[in-house]
């Protein structure tokens, strides 16, 4: 069978922060893709804001590199298992993958998920070593670790005899030898290396044509772009083809235009060959998974499946008293838009309406994936309401189940303790604790994901900043009975609408952490504090000190107030209870109560409680 030597695929998975979008940047920049003088950004791969601000990829990309005579297509994955879907798809496209692994901090949970998926994928693994020139890089250890890894996940024969390049991608050097002084001035051996043992792809143009779609993209002038992989055949400009549709339907259309890629850019191109990845427009209706071919031979391959949502929240329109205060886009129509302008791109989220016109239950894959729709949709102007995440429960032959993740938390010795206590609480069952003997120790749990929510506030508490954890999604299993996980204190709930006091706080602040600062807007029912205890408080933080024209003996000493605790988005959506909401507008986060009148809201505990009694 003819190969095309002019070609690679690969992709690059690492752990979030090990360095591989930085090794892509690099290895454009020694291509020689780029201009003397043209400016090339840093992370020149993460495209969006969110993904600059956070230092992690969420959506994959792909770019193409010349080397010599072949050209290196590199697909940068997502690290974090909130994105797995993206993952798995783009395991399909490529022949080969580069695993970057820190040189310390060696294996992690989601390289781990990424490189299954790979190995059963029968993918031709190369493995670099980045951040060699770190002083406590510890190479020939963490070379150990993954051949140990490769081990566990079943790893064949020829993907055990992997080639390993030790780099430091933020010098752009690279070098077959561990010891970082015989570091090469360049990348050269890594550029080799892809060559030398990636498969090139099989050459079979002659035959029918077969294109997949593995990623989707959305752009207004030419509507939705199918991203995928020629897998036999050719595909040109004008030709009549027949789309395979995943419910079994098919659609002829014509192919308007066809993109290839070089550096960071979509060139148009006239024709592609099998192995060609490419960007396709002309289809309204293409979605992730589905197969292009001729219209007088129809061959669909198989379809690629994609991860179920475990996580769904109420997103509602905003009807809190400052409702329309500073969003641009408030009403239910524009975020229904917006909703299901989403669903054009990302495959892994669902939206379904519910029996109010202004509320929708939107499935993610995790709290990740929901936060960041929340935050794009909040710099894009919009305003909105949302409740607490819950998981999604299936039935599983007629068993409630539920999604369990797999976690991995790694801490100083002397939190262990704490930590395997709380985890506890949250119905965890510890698999295995791993003491180095350099005073870290690693802990793996299996936890169900209801328990999870909510748990990173906690877990900084307890390891005082010092603990790191991550979680990937494992199978679903039968529900646990009783309550896990959860928020135990009660809230600080104002009972006024006005500007909060320094007064007002001063008066309240012994009863528990308080979220606002004075000066803050506020209004009745909205949460400005959690209170030591388990129960919820009504306060009034608005109210001024009464001013007399008798001077007061103790006269007034200077008084501090302590520092509110301010949450992000993030923490906010994990620190809500069942009858709250977070409402969320270009310039505030805010939690309040769903029922914001307080007699309104004692009426329906009192009721609850009657009938849990009964």
């Amino acid at each position: 069978m003819n190969k095309r030597n002019d070609l690679r695929n690969i992709a690059i998975i690492a752990h979030v922060d090990h360095g591989k979008t930085t090794l892509v940047d690099e290895l454009l920049k020694q291509s020689g893709i780029f201009r003397t003088n043209e400016h090339v950004e840093e992370r020149a791969m993460d495209s969006n804001d969110l993904e600059r601000e956070r230092g992690i990829t969420i959506l994959a990309k792909n770019t193409a590199i010349q080397y010599k005579e072949t050209r290196i297509n590199i697909l940068d994955t997502p690290g974090h298992a909130d994105f797995g879907g993206e993952v798995e798809r783009i395991m399909k496209m490529v022949d080969g993958v580069l695993l970057v692994v820190d040189a310390y901090e060696g294996c992690m949970p989601q390289t781990r998920f990424v490189l299954k998926k790979a190995l059963e994928q029968n993918l031709t693994p190369i493995v670099v070593v980045n951040k060699i020139d770190k002083d406590s890089a510890r190479p020939e250890e963490v070379i150990d670790e993954v051949l140990e890894l490769f081990i566990e996940l079943d790893a064949n024969e020829d993907q055990l005899e992997f080639p390993v390049v030790y780099a430091s991608a933020i010098n752009g050097t690279a070098s077959v030898d561990p010891d970082p002084a015989n570091q090469d001035e360049n990348m050269q051996c890594l550029y080799e290396s892809i060559i030398e043992h990636i498969p090139a792809p099989i050459d079979n143009r002659e035959e029918p044509l077969q294109f997949q779609v593995a990623l989707l993209d959305y752009n207004d002038y030419v509507g939705r772009i199918g991203i995928g992989r020629v897998f036999r055949g050719t595909m040109k400009v004008g030709q009549q083809v027949a789309l395979m549709k995943i419910d079994g339907s098919v659609k002829n259309f014509r192919v308007t235009k066809i993109f290839g890629f070089m550096g960071l850019k979509r060139v148009e191109i006239q024709e592609a060959n099998a192995g060609d990845l490419i960007a396709v427009s002309g289809m309204e209706d293409i979605n992730v998974g589905e197969t292009v071919c001729p219209i007088d031979h129809q061959d669909q391959l198989p379809i690629l499946r994609i991860d179920e949502p475990t996580l769904q929240m109420t997103f509602l329109v905003n009807n809190s008293p400052f409702a329309g205060r500073e969003g641009k886009y408030v009403t239910s129509r524009k975020i229904e838009e917006r909703l299901l302008a989403q669903l054009q791109t990302d495959v892994s989220l669902r939206v379904e309406n519910t029996d109010s016109p202004d509320a929708w239950t939107v499935s993610g894959r995790g709290e990740l994936h929901l936060s960041i729709l929340i935050e794009n949709m909040r710099r894009e102007g919009f305003e909105l309401q949302v409740s607490k995440p819950e998981v999604i429960v299936r039935e599983i032959d007629g068993v409630k189940c539920e999604p369990v993740e797999r976690v991995q938390i790694d801490v100083p010795e002397e939190y262990t303790g704490s930590i395997i206590e709380s985890m506890g609480t949250r119905k965890g069952e510890m698999l295995d604790m791993i003491n180095n003997g350099s005073g870290q120790v690693r802990l793996i749990f299996m936890v169900p994901a209801r328990g999870l929510i909510g748990y990173s506030t906690e877990f900084m508490t307890l390891t005082r900043g010092y603990g790191i954890i991550n979680h990937t999604f494992d199978s679903y299993q039968p529900m646990q009975k009783g309550q896990v996980g959860g928020r135990r204190q009660g809230v600080i709930v104002s009972m006024e609408t006005g500007k909060s006091s320094q007064y007002g706080i001063m008066g309240v602040e012994d009863r528990g952490t308080i979220f606002v600062e004075p000066g803050t807007e506020i209004y009745a029912g909205m949460i400005v504090g959690e209170h030591t205890r388990e129960n919820d408080i009504t306060v009034n933080i608005t109210k001024t000190k009464q001013a007399t024209n008798v001077r007061s003996a103790n006269k007034d000493q200077t008084v501090t107030i302590k520092k509110a605790r301010i949450m992000t988005l993030e923490e906010s959506l994990e620190y809500l209870n069942d009858d709250e909401y977070c409402e969320v507008t270009p310039e505030s986060i805010r939690l309040r109560k769903k029922i914001l009148d307080k007699n309104e809201r004692e009426r329906v505990t009192k009721k609850k409680k009657v009938a849990e009694t009964n």
